[in-house]
């Protein structure tokens, strides 16, 4: 039986919301919400099941990974949870690119962009077209229930979702039909999904060739997957593949760019450029932001 990891005095850090920000879907929130400060949540990535506990400690939180050893801990969830990346100065340059975003950011200070695996990205942005987070989460959940790699109930202590299987790797998931897939209630995206799952599982498409292409580059190699648009290419950039320049932009987003830097009608592509010039290498990350500050605003409403 492994212990439990604890890394102490986290600064920058709330699991609520990196994990309820629209960057990943396969999670559950397990407390009770009675506690104040405390979280704990269910979490399939990476290839692995993981439950993990937030609560205050003396300079910042405490982070208790469960069934976790020092080797899982430093080769995977420490760069899932992009703990060694300085969010104080990130935060630092996105407030000096735009001072409007200062009380926001100060309000929501323990956003991270998640490191996540790169298939089971793609394969959930393309399910999140024109669907809402909870649908989002439960085609992922039937995805991973029809083919991934099944869970033992007894293997991991205080995992209280009923989760039972991995994301499907891309040999798992290219080996069903586009009816099984449609089963899961994935709809319209089913041949999308099918195409990705190709793609990926004959090497066609890989995270290691995506990484060392320029961004540009990378973004169009995506767009080559059927149903793949700008947005969610832009996405799977962001949230897979360490490309914190990649700025996404839906509907939502434009209206909020639209009303806070232009003034009019723009096409997405010169929101995404200017937006991008703006903030530089952290744009990605300034979206987060500007997201919420458009939600709590109204704007685009």
């Amino acid at each position: 039986m492994k212990k439990d990891y604890v890394v102490d005095d986290v600064k920058d850090f709330h699991l609520k919301e990196i994990l309820e920000c629209g960057q990943c879907f396969h999670f559950s929130r397990t407390d009770s919400g009675e506690i104040p400060d405390k979280y704990e949540y269910d979490i399939v990535a990476c290839g692995r099941f993981l439950h993990i506990m937030e609560e205050p400690s003396v300079n910042g939180i405490k982070l208790t990974f469960y069934d976790t050893d020092e080797w899982e801990y430093e080769h995977i969830w420490k760069n899932y949870f992009d703990l060694e990346s300085d969010y104080g100065n990130i935060k630092k340059r996105i407030i000096d690119a735009d001072p409007r975003l200062e009380k926001i950011i100060s309000e929501n200070p323990g956003i991270r962009i998640l490191n996540q695996e790169f298939f089971e990205c793609l394969i959930s942005f393309i399910i999140s077209q024109n669907k809402q987070i909870p649908q989002i989460k439960q085609v992922v959940r039937n995805i991973s229930t029809l083919c991934g790699d099944k869970r033992a109930a007894d293997t991991i202590r205080f995992f209280n979702s009923d989760f039972d299987a991995l994301f499907p790797r891309p040999d798992q998931l290219a080996a069903v039909t586009e009816d099984d897939i449609r089963g899961c209630k994935a709809g319209f995206r089913a041949p999308y999904i099918m195409d990705a799952a190709r793609r990926v599982a004959s090497g066609e498409l890989s995270a290691k060739e995506l990484k060392h292409l320029p961004t540009d580059e990378a973004r169009k190699k995506l767009m080559s997957v059927k149903g793949v648009g700008e947005k969610v290419a832009n996405c799977v950039l962001l949230y897979s593949l360490g490309r914190t320049d990649a700025f996404p932009v839906d509907v939502w987003m434009k209206r909020v760019c639209e009303e806070m830097y232009f003034h009019k009608d723009t096409p997405k592509d010169v929101i995404e450029k200017e937006m991008c010039k703006l903030f530089g290498n952290v744009a990605g990350i300034a979206q987060q932001y500007l997201f919420i500050y458009g939600k709590d605003r109204k704007i685009g409403a």
